[in-house]
């Protein structure tokens, strides 16, 4: 019997998708269309909260010219330049928190939604409808 196949998944592809999820797109139908497991769709995105793109690593090795980028960036800079570790950081920060609000607006749009639909519309005259009273 032979191994069921592993699939791997790029870091472009797990932060497209974390970030259709930040956006409110449904995690079913999202897990559905990508062929993705929602378990894995949920840790992709904590761990998206929790460091930020670059907590989105594959497994393996990267590819070549990723690691060529890396060792051209570090180049002849003592300690790999601790301003451009600083700004990546906080670049990683303002993404996380432009999700989060992503998530806040959607939530808010969609509680106006549904309170609009659930408003019964008049039937124009503007006056409220009068009841029979109760008394006899």
């Amino acid at each position: 019997m032979s191994k069921p196949r592993i699939r791997v998944f790029s870091r472009a592809f797990k932060l497209a998708a974390v970030r259709r999820m930040l956006a409110g797109e449904n995690v079913s139908a999202l897990s559905r269309e990508l062929r993705v497991l929602r378990k894995d769709l949920y840790v992709w995105r904590d761990r998206f909260r929790a460091g930020g793109p670059e907590a989105l690593r594959g497994r393996g090795r990267p590819p070549k010219e990723t690691i060529a980028a890396t060792v051209v960036e570090t180049a002849g800079t003592p300690d790999g330049c601790k301003e451009l570790d600083t700004a990546r950081r906080r670049i990683a920060e303002l993404e996380r928190k432009i999700g989060q609000q992503q998530v806040d607006i959607d939530f808010f749009r969609r509680a106006l939604r549904q309170v609009a639909d659930a408003r019964r519309p008049t039937n124009g005259s503007g006056a409220t409808a009068s009841t029979r009273s109760s008394k006899r």
